[in-house]
């Protein structure tokens, strides 16, 4: 089942939602569309349990970053900032619209996850980073982890276009060293300027 699921993401990644039918789903995985059906309710459910796939993909993603071993906070984020850059390079603009547009319950799940349990993971990164001396603590850390999640959201929506210009990776790296930089204190930003020629690859 979990075999089927990646293999329909990896197709809705590619060309979207709307134009991909049931029939051009049992096409593509070598399937009869009564066998699809077996797995399936309906398209509906397809795109939910697709979702699902794609949130729980990025939910071990962070997760296997916030346990890296022999890293500081500064590290994990630079990490977490590449896994999100690349999950958003590799995935279709007409993805995400087809599912504002068409399946919004499943969008707000989207939605929820980055705004909760994306902003938790930030917040996290925030107070180990002020354990270990490398951020300030004069900041409303609520409000930079809100923002920060915020700008995924901007990612294939109308307020992106301006940057579309920049390869995403570039983008995020220099939104990276400007979060750094508020954040961090003395410490942090020279733990940030030694590390910096490593980190741009």
């Amino acid at each position: 089942m979990q075999d089927i699921i990646s293999k329909i993401s990896d197709i809705y990644s590619r060309y979207g939602i709307k134009s991909i039918t049931m029939d051009d789903l049992a096409r593509d995985l070598g399937v009869s569309k009564k066998t699809l059906y077996l797995h399936f309710k309906d398209k509906k459910d397809v795109v939910r349990k697709v979702v699902h796939h794609l949130i729980g993909s990025q939910k071990c993603g962070i997760q296997e970053v916030m346990e890296t071993p022999e890293t500081n906070a500064i590290d994990k984020l630079m990490m977490i900032t590449r896994f999100f850059s690349e999950s958003l390079r590799n995935s279709n603009a007409s993805l995400t619209y087809d599912l504002q547009k068409y399946y919004q319950d499943v969008w707000e799940e989207v939605v929820e996850f980055k705004r909760e349990e994306v902003y938790q993971h930030i917040m996290k990164n925030i107070t180990d980073g002020i354990k270990e001396g490398l951020y300030r603590t004069d900041i409303n850390y609520e409000i930079i982890a809100r923002v920060y999640v915020s700008r995924m959201e901007m990612y294939n929506t109308e307020h992106w276009e301006p940057l579309n210009k920049y390869d995403i990776k570039e983008v995020f790296h220099t939104l990276f060293v400007y979060h750094i930089r508020g954040i961090a204190n003395s410490k942090g930003h020279q733990y940030l300027e030694d590390n910096l020629n490593n980190w741009i690859t």
